[in-house]
């Protein structure tokens, strides 16, 4: 059947071509101009659509993948989900660790889509056996015709946006990049993008976002992990305890740590002024920009493209639930944002 060209056979043939969108109020105090690349338009709302489709379909080239395989992931949420949306479609199972950071939001998106999900603590190292990179490869020993993703360590998570997040950033800026941010957690995302953006143009400068409580930033400077960077911190999604292998520090000029409190009251703030619905790392992204301006990184020529990875109906729980926020000790409103009024009619 010949379908109309705005028709489409299945979700899957919606990944990718996000719009690049101009950030307005929340940039007007900055030097330069600053987009944001709003990958929560993809159809499972995250960047991660771009790998899970990418690593299945070239596992299902190489034979790896075959009919009743079972697909098994450590994830945080979001490659989680966009793999069970990719699995449910092509008709795979889908079986699931997440660290405990991840929202109950996420939890309960992923068992909608008829993922199994093994919840596992987060603030453990990862040779731990309770660390979902553990668990995962327990439940790959356990279970019949399976495969782990293993987005840490598989350079298809790089390649995915090699070749289609970094050539769409530059043909949308026509070329014009200055400055590419972009938080890191797996590294496959800014890895990707800069090996593209940096062979057209090698003076652009990429900019990596990390967590106060992760390794990446100090490993980028010395080259040695530091067990005594890790401890506990609420972003999920950025940062890491140990160092993958889908990073390519040689790519990244340098990387700012950003706040977990800061960095959910930027969020918020870009969702109220730009209404960019966005999730918690697209706030740590922008924190990261705000910290930079006022180290004087950009000048009025600058073009700089953000990367915002998810939506933020994934935290309502969490950074857009006031309850949660003070649970947090995050109780500085009045220096972040103004309050909006609820009112209840009896």
């Amino acid at each position: 059947m010949n379908l109309n060209p705005e028709t489409y056979p299945n979700l899957l043939k919606l990944i990718g071509k996000t719009p690049l969108i101009k950030l307005n109020k929340i940039a007007s105090n900055y030097n330069g101009s600053y987009f944001a690349k709003w990958e929560a338009s993809n159809p499972g709302h995250s960047n991660k659509d771009r790998i899970a489709l990418h690593i299945i379909e070239d596992l299902e080239k190489q034979g790896k993948i075959v009919e009743e395989s079972t697909i098994i992931e450590t994830t945080s949420g979001n490659t989680g989900f966009s793999l069970a949306m990719v699995a449910i479609i092509k008709g795979y199972k889908c079986v699931l660790a997440v660290n405990s950071k991840c929202s109950n939001d996420k939890i309960n998106m992923l068992r909608a889509l008829g993922a199994e999900v093994y919840v596992c603590p987060a603030n453990v190292k990862a040779d731990d056996p309770r660390s979902y990179h553990q668990v995962a490869k327990k439940l790959l020993s356990e279970t019949k015709n399976s495969i782990y993703i293993n987005q840490y360590f598989n350079e298809l998570n790089v390649q995915a946006h090699y070749k289609t997040t970094g050539p769409e950033i530059w043909k949308q800026t026509q070329g014009k990049i200055t400055h590419l941010v972009a938080c890191s957690g797996t590294g496959g995302t800014i890895s990707g993008c800069a090996k593209y953006l940096r062979k057209m143009n090698p003076s652009i400068k990429i900019i990596g976002v990390d967590a106060y409580g992760s390794v990446l930033k100090k490993y980028h400077e010395t080259n040695e992990l530091d067990p005594n960077e890790i401890y506990p911190y609420r972003i999920e999604g950025l940062g890491k305890n140990h160092i993958p292998s889908t990073t390519n520090f040689e790519l990244i000029d340098e990387f700012i740590k950003v706040t977990d409190e800061k960095s959910a009251y930027m969020a918020r703030k870009i969702t109220k002024e730009e209404g960019i619905f966005v999730g918690y790392t697209s706030g740590a992204a922008f924190e990261a920009i705000r910290l930079l301006n006022k180290k004087n990184k950009f000048s009025k020529k600058s073009f700089v493209v953000v990367i915002f990875p998810d939506h933020g109906s994934r935290y309502l729980s969490k950074i857009y639930s006031e309850k949660w926020m003070l649970e947090q000790g995050f109780n500085q409103y009045s220096l972040f944002e103004k309050q909006s009024k609820v009112e209840y009619v009896q």
